[in-house]
């Protein structure tokens, strides 16, 4: 098997699987993206955080560089509904770090009703912003700098929901879909940039059915919470994908809870 850190070409001394690797997080302020900066800090990678909330984008990129002594770990507070802004963050992001090896999209939300019928499309338009025009701006900034990783990682969180929508949540499971469709868009553009030699970098979806973290656990502590994901398991899939080929992750979903 290929030696992973020679094959990316990562600088370092580490023994983290991602030693060297620089790794954007978008929307990084939340448990899975506390989550995601810790795990991605312990696995060697310089991690560069973004989100709209600076003060919880602050306290998770200490509680990363802290827990991580020694960790490179980044907050830029990006309003990520601005592709000039995204690009900045990319742009910038590149320029310091001199490249981008992955980009994971945790930027969230839900909205839902009790019926189809009772469905607001206002519901619509905040989702369309949250799930799917935050999505298509970080993966139109973030697609040369994974093509010329190398090896690069772009990758969607995403919900059961969107391959079997119910009927109170018709808004938040077209959004899913939607974001998956895109992001499936750009594993073939990775596609179709590698030809004959591969893709230079992997478009891929990870779906749960839904998050859970310790608080969660605290705060309903008789609760079953059954088929969602921890979202420190969460960010260990995440960090898993780079032992898989680039060739054989790209245009896929992996499922972290059983398909619906």
């Amino acid at each position: 098997m290929t030696d992973t850190t020679t094959r990316r070409g990562y600088e370092g001394n580490g023994e983290g699987r991602l030693q060297g690797a620089v790794v954007a997080v978008a929307g990084a302020a939340g448990p899975a993206g506390r989550a995601m900066l810790l795990r991605l800090a312990e696995e060697g990678a310089v991690v560069v955080a973004s989100d709209a909330d600076a003060g919880r984008l602050a306290d998770a990129v200490d509680a990363a560089r802290f827990a991580h002594g020694g960790a490179t770990v980044t907050g830029d507070t990006v309003d990520l509904l601005s592709l000039e802004a995204t690009r900045a963050w990319a742009d910038k992001t590149e320029k310091e770090f001199g490249r981008i090896d992955g980009l994971v999209h945790l930027v969230g939300g839900w909205r839902g009703s009790a019926t189809f019928a009772e469905t607001d499309l206002a519901d619509w338009d905040t989702l369309h912003s949250l799930l799917i025009r935050t999505l298509q701006h970080t993966s139109l900034a973030f697609e040369g700098p994974l093509e010329r990783s190398g090896d690069g990682r772009f990758l969607l969180v995403s919900a059961a929901g969107a391959s079997k929508p119910t009927a109170g949540n018709a808004a938040y499971a077209a959004s899913k879909a939607a974001a998956e469709a895109w992001t499936l868009a750009l594993g073939d553009a990775f596609r179709k940039a590698g030809g004959e030699s591969g893709p230079p970098a992997a478009a891929a979806i990870l779906v749960v059915k839904a998050l859970v973290n310790d608080q969660m656990r605290a705060d309903r502590p008789n609760a079953k919470f059954a088929g969602f994901t921890d979202v420190k398991d969460l960010a260990e899939a995440v960090a898993g994908t780079w032992t898989k080929p680039t060739a054989e992750l790209n245009g896929t979903r992996l499922w972290l809870t059983p398909k619906p």
